[in-house]
C-alpha cells in the first residue's frame, strides 16, 4: 500500500452519508463491524452511526474511548481502490441517537485492486437477466460510467432505496457505432445503492474478444498495466 497526500485524504471523504465503512476491531476481542458514515470535521473526527439494533450493552467492552481500530474503505471508479487507516475511537453519545466518535486520520494507505485501470465514459446500456432455461427476461436500463476490457460500472436509478442487483451472471447490451447492439455475457460482482442511485461492478466474460473491438471503435485504449 501507499501513502496519500493530504489533498487526496480531504478527496476521500467528499462521501455522502449512508456510505459504508468496515470497522475492525483486534482488542479485547476479534470484531469486524460496517458502520454507516454520518459526517465528520476535517482534521478532527468522524461520525459513525451505532451498529443496527444493538444495545449499548452488547459492545461495551470494545466499542470503548481509546480502543484502537482499523477501518477499511473501497472507492470504485475507474481505478477501484481500497483505503485503510488507523484510528482511536474519542466517544460515543446517546442522544438524540447512538453515535460513534472516531480520530480522523493521520495517515492513509491506498491499494488499487484492478490490473486494468478504467476510462470514464456515459454509455447508455441495458444489463439483461435472463432465468436458467433462457426464456425469460428482465432489463434495467442505464448507463456506463467506466469501462476496460476486463469490467465496466453501471448504474441505474430506482425509487426503492434499497434494490441492488445480486452477484449473477447477466449480459450487458449496448450499441456499437458500426455493428449495432453488441451482447456482453458478463457477471455481477457488486452492487450498492445510494438513495435510489445503483452502481453496480460488472466482470466481462467476453470469450469472443467483442470487448477489445468496441473499445477500438470507441477510441479507448484497452491494453493492460
Amino acid at each position: 500500500m501507499s501513502d496519500i497526500s493530504n489533498e487526496q485524504r480531504m478527496q476521500l471523504f467528499e462521501l455522502q452519508p449512508g456510505r459504508s465503512l468496515d470497522l475492525q476491531i483486534n482488542h479485547p476481542v476479534p470484531l469486524r463491524l460496517k458502520l454507516s458514515l454520518i459526517g465528520y470535521e476535517l482534521g478532527k473526527y468522524i461520525i459513525l452511526k451505532y451498529p443496527k439494533g444493538a444495545s449499548t450493552a452488547e459492545y461495551n467492552d470494545v466499542l470503548i474511548e481509546g480502543n484502537v481500530l482499523i477501518v477499511r474503505y473501497l472507492m470504485e471508479g475507474n481505478k477501484g481502490e481500497c483505503f485503510a487507516f488507523r484510528s482511536t475511537i474519542k466517544t460515543m453519545t446517546q442522544y438524540p441517537e447512538k453515535l460513534l466518535f472516531i480520530d480522523y486520520p493521520k495517515q492513509i494507505e491506498s491499494r488499487q485492486l484492478r490490473l486494468q485501470q478504467r476510462t470514464n465514459i456515459h454509455l447508455p446500456a441495458i444489463i439483461r437477466l435472463e432465468d436458467q432455461t433462457g426464456n425469460k427476461s428482465t432489463q434495467i436500463n442505464g448507463i456506463i460510467g467506466d469501462i476496460s476490457a476486463k469490467g465496466c460500472g453501471f448504474t441505474f436509478k430506482t425509487k426503492s432505496t434499497s434494490a441492488k442487483v445480486n452477484k449473477r451472471d447477466v449480459f450487458v447490451c449496448l450499441q456499437s457505432p458500426i455493428d449495432g447492439e453488441v451482447k456482453i455475457s458478463a457477471r455481477v460482482c457488486n452492487s450498492r445503492n445510494d438513495n435510489g442511485t445503483v452502481s453496480v461492478g460488472i466482470q466481462f466474460i467476453d470469450q469472443d474478444n467483442v470487448v477489445p473491438k468496441l473499445l477500438s471503435l470507441l477510441f479507448i485504449d484497452n491494453q493492460l498495466d
